[in-house]
């Protein structure tokens, strides 16, 4: 009996122990999933955060002048310019000069290249 009486105990805090990991591993799922939802809940703030600015400004008078102006109108105390454009003429093309060959002396040509001398002008 006294046998019996330990494996009920043995067996009680067995089952004591499966029911006590499987609610930790759920509670750990739950945290982690909570986690996301956190994060996901954050996002959606910021998101919220942003349009409510979008929304202020949208509604503010700073929104509407810059429309207005965007769309050609103006206040009553504003002049109103409109530019003209310059008259599109067609340039008229000017021709680029061709060189002319000029020939040097050859007795010039070699005394330049031993005494190092500027090649003298041609004449033309």
């Amino acid at each position: 009996m006294k046998y019996a009486g330990l494996v009920i105990v043995l067996v009680i805090l067995a089952l004591l122990v499966m029911e006590f990991n499987s609610r930790t591993a759920e509670l750990n799922r739950l945290r982690s999933e909570q986690e996301v939802i956190n994060a996901r809940l954050l996002s959606k703030k910021q998101t919220l955060a942003a349009l409510d600015a979008q929304i202020a400004y949208a509604t503010s008078d700073a929104a509407v002048m810059k429309w207005a102006y965007e769309n050609h109108m103006a206040r009553p105390q504003d002049y109103v310019v409109a530019p003209v454009g310059a008259i599109q003429a067609t340039p008229t093309p000017q021709p680029t000069p061709q060189p002319t060959p000029t020939s040097i002396n050859h007795l010039m040509q070699w005394l330049s290249l031993f005494y190092d001398a500027p090649t003298p002008a041609p004449e033309r």
